[in-house]
């Protein structure tokens, strides 16, 4: 597998690094997450305009990429600056299913735009982060033009309270954690009660209850009762873009802390001449490498056969989940107290790296899931 990246990539990754140096300091960062969104909407559409969204996207919908490899670029780009507009939230999880099960063509244009928002509410309150489990229900009924009935509440929708659209997923037949029987909507965000809260690193995230919302048969995404594979694939690629962005993150925690060793000095010497420091920073960045390796293996399978995607994903989300947390834990002891204050750039970056293992699987769920999909393979072989 040839992991040199393409010229495309590459001018991609330079720009949005240019972008991040020039224009997106933590004081950026920081001052973002204190506006009533969560982010800036004009910070999000010069992103946007940059090329960043339709990167995420292929060209039969709009965008220009859609690979593995342009989410790992652009999230681990994204991360240098622990960038808070709703990429993962409206790019990857809202944008894919409207893009993989086509029409309504408008709406994927705005977003690609950055002129509008869409979010994927898919996780409900008894769920854990199991990805067939849905209670929400749909029911066809054909009155007065409307075709569809849906009810349910979904929970920790990313950017739920911000997004114009909503994809929903509903259950038209079927037990609560049944793969059959599940379908997708298109939801105009306003039909539905939105709860907003922030987030614990930054963002914001809502509950969604949607009581009677009334839909017509052309917000139906996809075929009725098979939306299990698509949701399952729009899931993966939030797990890879969750990867490359806690990867971004770890190697500015390494970097900050490896520039602290550095200056910082103790008992005349340099903190970073002491050898036990020493082997801790070699250690963080072994464990690096590795995560780097597990997410550009991930990157390159994401177009590739089921069973080979989702294992190598939750490989690489597993280990997001694990080295992230040590990465996050050695960068902030090897700082000491100034790690912890708000106005030092590495406590941001560090409690964005923890809170990573908890958003879509934590580092248990994707093991199980790492090692069940094993075994299919090693059954199918």
């Amino acid at each position: 597998m040839d992991f040199t990246l393409s010229e495309e990539r590459r001018m991609l990754l330079e720009t949005t690094d240019r972008y991040i140096r020039d224009r997106y300091p933590i004081e950026t960062r920081q001052a973002n997450v204190q506006r009533e969104e969560g982010f800036n909407r004009d910070t999000w559409k010069e992103l946007a305009d940059l090329g960043l969204v339709g990167a995420l996207l292929p060209p039969e919908a709009g965008g220009f990429g859609g690979a593995g490899e342009d989410l790992a670029v652009v999230f681990e780009a994204l991360a240098r600056g622990a960038v808070v507009e709703p990429f993962l939230a409206s790019g990857v999880l809202g944008a894919w299913p409207l893009a993989r099960a086509g029409g309504h063509t408008s709406v994927l244009e705005q977003v690609i735009a950055g002129e509008a928002l869409i979010a994927f509410a898919h996780g409900e309150p008894q769920g854990r982060y199991g990805p067939s489990y849905v209670a929400a229900t749909a029911a066809s009924n054909g009155e007065g033009g409307w075709s569809w009935t849906i009810n349910g509440r979904k929970t920790v929708v990313l950017n739920g309270d911000t997004a114009d659209w909503l994809i929903v997923s509903a259950r038209v037949s079927g037990h609560t954690d049944e793969e059959e029987g599940l379908s997708l909507f298109l939801v105009p965000a306003g039909m539905a009660e939105r709860r907003g809260y922030d987030s614990v690193e930054g963002g914001r995230a809502a509950e969604v209850i949607l009581s009677d919302v009334r839909l017509p048969a052309e917000n139906l995404l996809g075929e009725s009762g098979a939306a299990y594979p698509l949701i399952e694939e729009t899931l993966a690629r939030g797990a890879l873009a969750l990867s490359a962005e806690a990867l971004g993150l770890m190697e500015v925690c390494k970097d900050m802390t490896l520039e602290y060793l550095k200056t910082r000095k103790q008992f005349g010497r340099p903190l970073g001449a002491f050898q036990a420091l020493q082997h801790r920073m070699v250690d963080m960045a072994l464990e690096i490498e590795q995560a780097r390796s597990s997410v550009m293996l991930a990157a390159g399978r994401l177009e590739g056969e089921r069973i080979e995607r989702e294992r190598t994903v939750s490989a690489a989300k597993h280990l997001a989940g694990r080295v992230g947390r040590l990465v996050a834990e050695e960068a902030i002891q090897l700082h000491g107290g100034v790690a912890m204050t708000w106005e030092y750039a590495l406590a941001h970056f560090a409690k964005r790296l923890v809170m990573i293992d908890h958003l879509l699987g934590d580092e248990d769920h994707h093991l199980q899931r790492f090692m069940a999909f094993s075994r299919m393979q090693e059954a199918s072989s």
